[in-house]
């Protein structure tokens, strides 16, 4: 029976397995939008948007470029608005509901984009939303898959981030099967009717609920009689550490954090000026990379083709730079914890490290897109998928380390949401790009540049949080030698 001993353990590999395959080829699709847009441009997509009245032999497609940012940005808002209602969704009904309703938007998605052509080019609006949305859901009910294995679970969790970056490459495919001959409509059938993993993986190798942490004896899942889980158990390890007192008293270590005092507190906003802001700059890019290329080629398609083909490239090897986050993070399982303190508390100490690093990498990766120079974004590419696969993993593994389980549907949702709030200032950047700054975006990537440095307060909060934490451990120890000291003192006293 695969519930428990050996059988357990292979059904915890098939699961691990398929999620990183699930996450390689469908998750993150959506973001090698650069690479479908230079195909949909070929085939005539928003053509009628090019104004061909002053150079019939060099249009001005600015029009279009705006006009497919747009999709982009329109899809990244609507799953950003979405998170927080899905977010509970998975945290009141569980993993298949969610995936299943992950596999519709997926279906749906990919035959819109089947059924589309250079008349119905407004399809891709409901088409992309369907996939980027769908893609976040199935990495978010992987994500706990991480729990089955506690020594690396975030190092599960990081490589899943980087399988989820490096998925963008399946448009490169795309591309080169079009270029020599295959219609994209054929391949996204195709892509379509790959939906029947989902479904496999959903009803045979995902729990209908939740995975819990820590692991219980004998837990099973999938189609056996499957365990409930208590993502929100009692004792004290549970609470999230910024919103514990210095010395915890018994009342508040029999009970858990509320989801309002978790979004109370001061992790959950650093953490979301974090994401927020990151998401923000990452998203820009994505959107607004091919007409950048465009400028900086002088609108050489085959210079143009050619950087997008070393992008996507790029993002093929995110499922490389995925591990190191989580080798960062876990550094320190296996090693014996300080006096007095928790494993939560090591967990998160640990976290420090990786998002500074990720914060550094934000902040190069924005100094190189802002430069001119076109030779520099190949550097730029590699700095975004690997900061990129340092977010995703980071964040999903903070909220999984600072904050209860039974929360994280909701809060990774809410943290999601309140982004959508910030990305909506891509339209106004975006128009501001076109019609002010005659689409050269440096003054736009210089002033982002500078926003990045609010990133770095994230880090440098949750290490005074950790270091405020070792120096009342010290104290407390230091006490109980003193009062040890007095009580031994006073026996002698008595004694005499």
């Amino acid at each position: 029976m695969l519930g428990c001993g050996g059988g357990a353990k292979l059904r915890h590999s098939l699961t691990v397995a398929s999620g990183f395959v699930e996450n390689l080829c469908f998750s993150g699709i959506a973001y090698g939008w650069a690479s479908l847009v230079f195909i949909l441009k070929n085939d005539g997509y928003f053509s009628d948007l090019c104004d061909i009245t002053a150079n019939a032999t060099d249009p001005d497609c600015s029009g279009q470029d705006e006009q497919f940012s747009l999709v982009f940005t329109v899809a990244s808002f609507s799953m950003n608005f979405l998170r927080f209602p899905l977010g509970f969704l998975f945290d009141r009904f569980g993993t298949m509901a969610t995936r299943l309703l992950a596999t519709c938007l997926y279906t749906t998605g990919t035959l819109l984009i089947t059924v589309s052509s250079p008349e119905q080019s407004a399809l891709l609006f409901p088409a992309i939303s369907c996939l980027i949305t769908s893609g976040m859901l199935f990495y978010t009910t992987n994500a706990q898959v991480g729990n089955l294995f506690d020594s690396h679970r975030s190092t599960v969790i990081s490589v899943y981030a980087g399988a989820f970056d490096s998925s963008a490459a399946v448009f490169l495919i795309v591309k080169f099967l079009y270029e020599r001959g295959v219609s994209f409509h054929s391949s996204f059938l195709v892509l379509s009717v790959c939906s029947v993993i989902h479904v496999f993986r959903t009803f045979f190798l995902m729990p209908k609920t939740h995975i819990p942490y820590p692991l219980p004896d004998r837990y099973a899942y999938g189609l056996l009689p499957q365990s409930t889980p208590n993502l929100c158990p009692p004792p004290f390890l549970s609470l999230p550490l910024s919103v514990l007192h210095p010395i915890p008293s018994l009342s508040l270590s029999l009970s858990v954090a509320s989801f309002r005092s978790c979004v109370l507190s001061w992790f959950f906003l650093w953490h979301l000026v974090w994401v927020a802001v990151m998401q923000f700059c990452h998203f820009l890019f994505i959107a607004t990379v091919n007409p950048m290329l465009n400028r900086l080629a002088n609108r050489d398609q085959t210079l143009v083709s050619q950087y997008t083909n070393a992008f996507a490239f790029t993002q093929l090897c995110g499922v490389l730079c995925g591990p190191w986050n989580g080798l960062i993070m876990d550094r320190h399982k296996g090693k014996p914890l300080a006096p007095g303190e928790t494993k939560q508390e090591a967990d998160l100490r640990s976290s420090s490290l990786s998002l500074f690093l990720t914060s550094l990498q934000c902040l190069l990766f924005y100094v190189c897109f802002s430069s001119p120079l076109l030779p520099l974004q190949y550097l730029t590419f590699i700095l975004q998928v690997l900061n990129s696969a340092f977010i995703y993993g980071g964040h999903q593994a903070f909220l999984t380390i600072a904050f209860p389980g039974c929360h994280f549907g909701k809060l990774s949702g809410l943290i999601t949401s309140l982004s959508a709030v910030v990305l909506l200032l891509q339209f106004p950047v975006l128009h501001l790009i076109r019609e002010f700054l005659h689409g050269d975006p440096v003054y736009v990537n210089v002033g982002l540049t500078l926003l990045t440095l609010l990133t770095f307060i994230h880090p440098l909060h949750v290490h005074l949080h950790c270091h405020s934490l070792a120096n009342q451990r010290r104290a407390r120890a230091k006490q109980e030698v003193t009062n040890s000291g007095s009580k031994v003192t006073w026996n002698r006293l008595v004694g005499m």
